[in-house]
Order: structure tokens, then C-alpha cells, then sequence
């Protein structure tokens, strides 16, 4: 019989092989989604000529950016401005770890050298990679490291107009990342429990976005916020003509910035789906296929929204944060918990 620490570190390599080459595809593949959604909605066809209905433009944009010339700006920090896509883009992986994607990921039993081995063991088949007691605080966690890229990357590019874009990103990813909390506290309370596969079997018999739909509409707000989206992509300002805290970047640098920002796009809706619509749970379908249906569907909705609504303000943004949803995280709180005191009596 094989050591158990020898299965353990072989089964968990490969769920994160598994997850990551399915998160790094939808990446690619979520590009495409916005440019064929987006050309839907401005009348037009978007791509189509590479492979049948465009489906290898996301291999075209990768081999286009690769053969890009790399630029570094004269009197930038040229350490930081290389570091910083790499700490935008990691912290968008991270969160994966915690997040529960399907009731199981692997099967029951792999054979290894010739031998089969049980994987219900210590829950290695679980549809989770780790799954932590402070599952939500991790991948908060995680997320809010991405500010840091942000702001290098503006003060590294020594350039004036990069350094506000990122100023301004992390003034607004700071502020939201407090409502982005606030905004699921509810849910909390109604699981009790910071473990996201706890919260996910929570939602068994309702989803939580029956009994939280203030916070599933401020949660996001929030992440709209926080992955500076539309109609809060306030690191390219309209009377600047610069794109932000990215301007100097190019090739695969610039590549990796967008590589950070769809993936946080994607985490932002698996969480949504994971919080507030019962996450892999369905009728039916696999696991599996229910949550990446809800995940989509959350990522059509990004999309959507920034085909339709124009930029705000900064100072607008600054006001709905601390005037508006601020309030309505507070009394999402207070009414939550005032119905849970009166259910228990």
C-alpha cells in the first residue's frame, strides 16, 4: 500500500493542473465572449475570421503578442515595471484554491504505478483544492494583492498620466474592497460559516440571493468596483486618451496585465455564484456544468453591462461608495440579523 503523503501531494497536483489549464482557457475564451458580445450589441460581427465563427482568435491574440516588441520606458524602474503585471495577474489565481467548483473534481479512485488508490480517502476527490475553515478570508485575501500591481506599474512606466490611472485604481479598488466585504456579511450569517463548501451546502434548499438580494446587487456593485469594469474603469480617464496605469506596456507584459483582469472578472463571478447562487449545485446537469452555467452567465452580465452604461465621475464613484452603499451594507446587516434573532425565538 502507497504512503498517504505521497497520494495526498500527487492527487492535489493534479486538481491544480486540472483547474488551472480550465481557468487559463476560460481566460482566453472569456476574451472572445466580450468581443462577439459586444460586436452583438454595436451591430456588428466581431472576430470571425480566424478558425470556424473565430474560435482560434484567442490563440491569434497570444502568438500576435508574443512576437510584439517590448518596450521599457526610459527612467522607469525597470525591475518593478516587470514585476508589476506578475503581481496583477497571480493574485487572480490564487483565490482558485479555495473556491468549490463541483461536488468532486476527481474521481473516487486513480490507479498510480499499477496500484489503485482510494481518493475518498481524507476527501481527496472533493470538488474543492483546499478546503480551508476561512475559505472567504483567503480569497479576499488574495484578491486585494492586485491594487499593488496597479500602483507599480503606473510609478514604474515614469509616466504622469499611468501614475494617476493607477493612484486613482487604487483609491477606488481600496474603497470598494470594503463594501466587497460588507456586501457578503449577510451571507455569513446566514451559513455560519467561513468555508465556502459550507457556505455552497448552506444553499441546499434556496440559494442565499432569495434571502440576500440587497447584498447580491452591493456584492456586485462592488465587484464591478473592484475589477475597475465598466461603468467604473476609472484608470483610463476619458479626457486623457491613455489606457491608465497600462499605457507603456506592450507585448506579453501587456498581455499579462489582461491575463489579471479577465481572470479577476472570472473569480469575481465563480465567488458570486459561489455566495449567492448555490454554486454547483442543480437539477440534472453535472456539478460541474451548473457552476460554470452560473459563472457565465455572471461574466455575460460584466460584459453586458459595459456595452450598455457610460464611465462615471471618479468624485460619483467616491459618493456611491461611502453615501450610498456603505448605508445599505450597514442595514443589509441590521435587517439580516434582526430576522434571524426573530426566527430563532
Amino acid at each position: 500500500m502507497m504512503n498517504q503523503l505521497p497520494i495526498l501531494i500527487i492527487a492535489t497536483a493534479v486538481k491544480i493542473m486540472l483547474v488551472l489549464g480550465v481557468f487559463l482557457t476560460c481566460i482566453a475564451y472569456t476574451v472572445l465572449m466580450e468581443r462577439k458580445v459586444l460586436g452583438f450589441i454595436q451591430l456588428r460581427y466581431g472576430p470571425n475570421r480566424v478558425g470556424p465563427w473565430g474560435l482560434l482568435q484567442p490563440l491569434a491574440d497570444a502568438i500576435k503578442l508574443l512576437f510584439k516588441e517590448e518596450f521599457t520606458p526610459p527612467g522607469g524602474n525597470k525591475v518593478l515595471f516587470v514585476l508589476a503585471p506578475i503581481i496583477t495577474a497571480v493574485p487572480a489565481f490564487l483565490p482558485l484554491a479555495a473556491i468549490p467548483f463541483a461536488s468532486q473534481i476527481l474521481p473516487d479512485s486513480l490507479t498510480i504505478y499499477g496500484q489503485k488508490v482510494d481518493l475518498t480517502v481524507a476527501a481527496l476527490n472533493q470538488g474543492v483544492i483546499a478546503d480551508v475553515n476561512v475559505g472567504l478570508l483567503y480569497v479576499f485575501a488574495m484578491g486585494s494583492l492586485a491594487v499593488y500591481g496597479a500602483v507599480l506599474g503606473g510609478w514604474a512606466s515614469n509616466n504622469k498620466y499611468s501614475l494617476l490611472g493607477g493612484l486613482r485604481l487604487a483609491a477606488q479598488m481600496v474603497s470598494y474592497e470594503i463594501f466587497l466585504g460588507l456586501s457578503v456579511i449577510g451571507v455569513l450569517m446566514l451559513a455560519g460559516s467561513l468555508s465556502l463548501v459550507k457556505i455552497v451546502e448552506a444553499q441546499k434548499s434556496m440559494w442565499f440571493v432569495f434571502y440576500q438580494p440587497l447584498g447580491f446587487v452591493l456584492f456586485m456593485i462592488a465587484a464591478f468596483a473592484e475589477c475597475a469594469r465598466t461603468p467604473f474603469d476609472l484608470i483610463e480617464c476619458e479626457n486623457e486618451l491613455v489606457a491608465g496605469y497600462q499605457t507603456e506596456y506592450s507585448s506579453m507584459k501587456y498581455g499579462v496585465f489582461m491575463m489579471g483582469e479577465y481572470g479577476h472578472i472570472l473569480v469575481a463571478s465563480a465567488l458570486a455564484t459561489t455566495l449567492f447562487l448555490g454554486g454547483w449545485q442543480g437539477p440534472v446537469l453535472p456539478p460541474i456544468a451548473w457552476f460554470m452555467i452560473k459563472t457565465f452567465a455572471l461574466v455575460f452580465f460584466f460584459i453586458w453591462v459595459r456595452g450598455t452604461f457610460p464611465r462615471f465621475r471618479f468624485d460619483q464613484l467616491m459618493k456611491l461608495g461611502w453615501k450610498v452603499m456603505l448605508p445599505l451594507c450597514l442595514v443589509n446587516i441590521l435587517i439580516t440579523g434582526i430576522i434571524i434573532q426573530f426566527l430563532q425565538r
